[in-house]
Formats: C-alpha cells, structure tokens, sequence
C-alpha cells in the first residue's frame, strides 16, 4: 500500500520531527490546519509529516488484515530507512499516539517522543480507549447509509467528520476493526516522553497513569476536548520547547 508524506525545511541540517496524525485526520488537518507544522517550522525544524494507510493521501483498502497500528508503525520505521534518517523526534496524536508508542518500543533512532490525545488506557488496554469509543459501533456507524441518530455522540463525530473530509469510510471501518489492543510493553519506550492531554478530553482520561507508567514521561496539560487541545495556544510550543530541552 502506497503512504504518503510530506516534507518542509528538507534542507535543514537537524534532527527530523515526524509527525503523526490521528484517526480520520490526516497530516493537513492535524498539523497543518492546526499550526504545528508552521510553529515547527518557524523554530527552524525539519518536519515530516505522515499520513497513515487509509488517511490523507495514502493508499486505502477495506481490508482489515492492512491495518492495524503495528502496521502503521512499522510504515514508519520502513519510510525513515528509505530517507535514510538515522534519528529522529516522534510526535502522535490520538491513533498516531498509539502508533508513535509502539514504534519508539521498536525503532532506536526515535530520541524523543511526544504523545497526545491519550490516557491512561493506553496503559491499560494498550491502547485507543475503546471504552468511551466502541469499535464495532464505529464500524457501523462509517458503513451506514441510514440515520445516526440512535449512534453514540463520540461514534457520530468520527463519522461526521469522515464525511467532511471526503475520506474513505470501508479504510475507516478496517482500521477500526484492527484497532491495536494490548499488551503493550511501555518499559520499552526508554526516550524522554511528553504527553500533552486535553483537560476536557473524554478520550484521554487520566492521563497521569500513563505518564507514570513509561520510564521517562512527564504530562502537560492543557484545554480543549479531543478536537480542541490540539489547537489550544501552548500546544505547539509545548511539543516545540519540549523537543529542543
């Protein structure tokens, strides 16, 4: 399957910050849209922001056995040893945070992390938190044509905000069948960590647990729900302070 990336201050001599977005966004609308990558930017970074297999400009398949956050990761790694990065900074958000934890348990040229819109059932389930957002509704909920109201209010967000994207609901529905659940081995993810959670985010509760639980992490919080924290004003310059510490 083909994954799509894109690329600012290519010619800067630095440490590359990857990016990585979350489920249905893409790298435009998680981190152009928002201003990250400009504030990346701005702060004379390289960036490389992925989209993940059925988001964005990636290839799309509604077949589930393609997808899959280890997958993904491994979508990572394989891209970063055909640019020829040997380190670099790795931020996730949401399923790209999911993503972004099992790729630093694997690849030891991520040198730090940063994670967000996650919480304590990454630790818990090894996870997305599946209990607040049930995959089976969400795979129906994508692969209806009829009413949604009867659907949870969470399920219906992710559906309407496929359709605003114009985004491929069967690659939707097989990543959400594929949706990773534990274990998840956090004692593997050594490198420094920041996790940034939104105080009002219902998918990202008790995110301290979390932070406690790898090796070297440390929790920012700051306002906004799952959509909002990723714009709230000391996001980016939290992933930006964080990664030149």
């Amino acid at each position: 399957m083909t994954i799509a990336f894109h690329e600012w201050n290519a010619d800067v001599v630095s440490v590359p910050v990857v990016l990585q977005h979350g489920y249905v966004a893409s790298t435009e609308t998680n981190w152009l849209a928002t201003g990250v990558v400009d504030a990346l930017v701005a702060a004379g970074r390289r960036v490389i922001g992925v989209d993940a297999r059925g988001h964005g400009r990636s290839g799309t398949s509604g077949d589930s056995a393609l997808f899959g956050e280890p997958t993904m990761a491994r979508d990572i790694c394989d891209l970063m040893d055909e640019m020829g990065v040997e380190e670099y900074h790795l931020v996730g958000y949401s399923m790209g945070a999911v993503i972004a934890v099992l790729t630093a348990a694997q690849d030891p040229r991520v040198s730090r992390l940063v994670i967000g819109g996650v919480g304590s059932a990454v630790a818990e389930l090894g996870g997305v938190d599946t209990r607040v957002l049930d995959a089976d509704l969400l795979v129906e909920a994508l692969l209806t044509d009829g009413d949604l109201s009867s659907y949870p209010v969470g399920v219906r967000g992710f559906r309407q905000f496929a359709d605003l994207l114009g985004s491929d609901r069967a690659s939707l529905a097989a990543q959400a069948r594929a949706v990773h659940s534990g274990p998840t081995d956090l004692s593997r993810v050594t490198v420094p960590t920041l996790l940034i959670a939104g105080r009002d985010d219902e998918l990202a509760t008790n995110p301290q647990v979390l932070a406690d639980a790898l090796p070297d992490g440390r929790l920012r919080l700051v306002d906004g729900d799952h959509l909002a924290a990723v714009m709230a004003p000391d996001f980016a310059p939290a992933i930006i302070e964080f990664l030149a510490d």
